[in-house]
């Protein structure tokens, strides 16, 4: 069904890419972070609820077409559709069937609950191509309720000293998270623009989102932004004593948070674990697993050991963040 060329994942009998590296004539996409949608490509198709973000990452001039979840498109000789993948709003799994052959392609996803997208999908399939972000038995997610609790009393320590609390995320997908699960009583909470820019489209889609508080406090505040701010004026504005830290799934490595000179680490991955990778496979009942972006060959490795029959990729990826988690951070 599938094929690795220069251009990426393609479909022969349907005559398509999936999150293709090169430009194509036709790109089927799973989600709109930067490393899986490249500009350039003749025609894209998305799922429908994934079509505002993807808009805003081509440009108006790119020709995009929708497909809701669940409903199927024959493409050639392929049947098509799109189903949640639990990642950010509008984030799919492409499931692709000829002559009875079931493949799914999943983007990237998480198992975790999540309000600010619609939940992952499990998919029957024969062949199941699985994302490998986090593919090492380090990577095991603990109770995001309990990562939240432990931002507040991060932030609470911080307000009770008189320093702002700067706290560090991707701003597509994680800090829409993160502002749904914040108490906004709790103080006022601040973020940069190009995150509210996305909150626009993600309250567009009907997810409840604050916005960014109005305060010239800022020893009070939580100001959340991308990690590439970290240094700049944007973040020296705050204070000298402000507290900086990071919520992602790369601070569970000892040493991370260390070498970014940051005061804390929260774990909070948009990506599956080892353990949420592990059920996400069992639940597929595929035969055939293929191991894309990331540690590939350990999850390889691990499902030969268990009967699977695993194939690791080998697949650049020129252009695009390493991941939406911003690795190497």
């Amino acid at each position: 069904m599938l094929e690795i060329r220069q251009g990426g994942l393609y479909c022969p009998a349907g005559d398509f890419y999936i999150d293709p590296i090169l430009p194509a004539e036709r790109a089927l996409i799973t989600h709109a972070h930067s490393d899986h949608a490249r500009i350039g490509s003749r025609s894209y198709l998305t799922a429908r609820e994934g079509e505002a973000l993807l808009r805003d990452r081509l440009g108006e001039q790119a020709a995009i077409q929708c497909l809701p979840y669940g409903e199927r498109l024959r493409i050639n000789d392929v049947d098509v559709s799109f189903h949640p993948s639990g990642h950010i709003l509008g984030a799919a799994q492409i499931r692709l069937e000829r002559a009875g052959e079931i493949w799914v392609v999943s983007g990237d996803y998480k198992l975790a609950p999540d309000p600010t997208c619609a939940p992952f999908e499990p998919i029957r399939c024969h062949t199941f191509v699985t994302e490998s972000t986090f593919a090492l038995p380090i990577f095991r997610w603990g109770d995001p309720a309990e990562t939240i609790a432990q931002i507040h009393d991060w932030w609470r320590e911080n307000r009770e000293a008189g320093r702002a609390s700067v706290l560090y995320a991707y701003p597509l997908g994680k800090a829409q998270r993160l502002l749904a699960a914040l108490d906004p009583t709790a103080g006022p909470i601040v973020f940069s623009d190009a995150i509210e820019r996305l909150n626009a489209i993600y309250r567009a889609a009907g997810v409840a989102l604050p916005h960014s508080a109005e305060t010239k406090d800022f020893s009070q505040a939580l100001i959340i932004g991308p990690a590439n701010l970290h240094g700049s004026p944007w973040v020296r504005r705050f204070g000298a004593t402000a507290s900086t830290a990071f919520a992602s799934g790369w601070m569970r490595i000892r040493g991370a948070r260390r070498r970014r000179s940051l005061d804390r680490g929260f774990v909070l991955s948009d990506h599956a674990g080892w353990n949420g990778l592990q059920t996400a496979i069992a639940q597929t009942g595929a035969e055939i697993v293929w191991t894309a972006h990331g540690f590939t060959a350990p999850l390889a490795h691990w499902l030969t050991e268990q009967g699977k029959q695993a194939v690791p990729l080998e697949l650049a990826w020129p252009g695009g963040e390493a991941s939406e988690e911003e690795l190497p951070e």
